[in-house]
């Protein structure tokens, strides 16, 4: 059986290339020290002091690829999990991630097992699924980059709502250009496939990363992420984009909401000391001056996760404009800091009411060191009653930065 192993190395380039990967490729036994030191076959940045000179060893024995720890001093990882000399080799898999410093290294095996799902693109592993799409990490042969390649199947009858969905985040997602969201590299349409590829962030997002921090972030931690999230929406609600009205022809929409804003859908790259953060997902964004003219959303429709929701927003969804994108960047600043949601949401009790209902809990309450400030701040964005708001993305920056 054909058989090779293939190392995707992400060497701690600059943000904007910080998708694209160093090949190597083997096809027999094989042996290669990874670490800053002249002599190494995998060399790294001579800058990443994070990583020994000598740090690791990779042992090609086909069908087998491993990995041991030289008894560098930060450790080695694999799939997130420490490899050191107690432990000697661990065998790796097809899409195993290993992590030495700021540089991560991605296993693709292949053999007959694994074609390439698309001209020119290989699949190393499913980085997560929800309703009828599936989000892949994938190396494009073509441009040498590593890439999420986000797809939606069309074999077996979609829901024509999904549909009308996945071509909305395609055709957003492409006509968006800015450091703070994520970016569009091509759309695909083969063999029963309907995607796009775009932007991999490494670092996991949002939500991944408080779990990591044990469940809260610190202060100087938090509010620089929630001021990108806001420079990026401060774009977006600025940007020109394609509307297809319900006549069928296209026009051009002035400003997008994104209505989807949460943890999740808050995507990290760059490194571990300054992270860079991309919004994502935007399958319900819409162009808020056109609204009601595309009949893409029926009266009384309800997209988006609750718990980051206003209560503007569960009302009026068809028609929600650029603040719901706000309070839903301080409800996610409040989690940051906090590890719980404004509204307390009990297992038994139907969200949507309780979001309808229930005013957020003062953040102090939740974490009594914030300073009164900031406090003040966050609980005067997440208080619906409160008229006297930051009328912008880019307001609410400036008002936050002063803040901090």
């Amino acid at each position: 059986m054909p058989w090779s192993a293939v190392l995707l190395v992400s060497n701690g380039r600059s943000d904007e290339e910080a998708d694209f990967a160093d090949v190597y490729a083997f096809t027999g036994r094989a042996s290669c020290v990874l670490g800053r030191a002249r002599e190494c076959e995998i060399r790294l940045a001579p800058g990443q002091l994070e990583v020994s000179r000598r740090h690791c060893l990779i042992v090609v024995r086909p069908p087998h690829v491993v990995v041991r720890d030289l008894g560098s001093r930060n450790g080695t990882y694999v799939n997130g999990k420490l490899v050191d000399e107690a432990r000697g080799e661990w065998k790796l898999q097809h899409g195993d991630e290993v992590r030495v410093g700021s540089t991560v290294m991605h296993v693709v095996v292949r053999t007959d097992d694994l074609p390439e799902r698309l001209p020119g693109i290989w699949l190393v592993r499913e980085l997560g699924r929800g309703g009828q799409g599936v989000v892949h990490l994938a190396h494009d042969t073509d441009s040498g980059r590593l890439v999420a390649l986000k797809e939606l199947t069309l074999h077996g009858g979609i829901d024509p709502a999904a549909r009308e969905a996945f071509s909305r985040e395609l055709e957003c997602t492409q006509a968006l250009r800015h450091p703070n969201i994520v970016r569009f590299h091509g759309s695909v349409t083969h063999a029963g496939v309907l995607g796009f590829t775009c932007e991999y962030c490494p670092r996991g997002n949002v939500a991944d990363l408080v779990l990591r921090h044990g469940g809260r972030l610190a202060i100087d931690e938090a509010v620089p992420l929630a001021l990108q999230a806001l420079k990026g929406l401060a774009y977006a609600h600025q940007a020109e984009v394609p509307v297809r009205l319900a006549n069928g022809r296209t026009t051009m929409g002035h400003g997008l909401v994104h209505r989807d804003i949460k943890p999740q859908n808050l995507l990290l790259t760059g490194s571990s000391r300054q992270p860079v953060l991309k919004i994502a997902d935007f399958g319900l964004a819409k162009a808020f001056d056109q609204a009601g003219l595309s009949g893409q959303t029926p009266s009384g429709a309800l997209g988006g996760s609750v718990a980051f929701m206003s209560r503007r927003q569960v009302i009026n969804y068809k028609y929600a404009r650029p603040d719901v994108d706000l309070w839903a960047v301080m409800a996610c600043l409040y989690w940051m800091l906090t590890g719980r949601t404004p509204r307390d949401f009990p297992p038994d009790a139907d969200p949507v009411a309780v979001v309808l209902r229930e005013p957020p809990v003062p953040v102090r309450e939740r974490r009594s060191s914030i300073p009164g400030r900031l406090a003040d701040l966050m609980d005067e964005m997440l208080d619906e009653a409160n008229e006297a708001l930051p009328a912008s993305a880019s307001e609410l920056s400036r008002t936050l930065e002063e803040m901090w």
